[in-house]
């Protein structure tokens, strides 16, 4: 059992009660689900790679522009 004390001021009864039924939810309360595993930088990297270079009449001008 923990114990708590107060050590500046001097609460109502009504606020340790809320103190405590705050400290009990949160204790009670279940762990956060963990985040799903992501994939590496490394395997992830042709996802966010451009487009193949197209080869063909005027290309060049076209890989300048977005």
């Amino acid at each position: 059992m923990t114990t708590i004390r107060v050590v500046k001021g001097d609460p109502t009864p009504e606020e340790l009660a809320a103190l405590i039924t705050v400290i009990a939810a949160r204790a009670a309360a279940p762990a956060p689900a963990a985040a799903p595993d992501r994939a590496s930088n490394w395997a992830t990297y042709w996802r966010n790679a451009r487009t193949p270079f197209r080869p063909g009449p005027g290309q060049w001008r076209a890989s300048a522009h977005p």
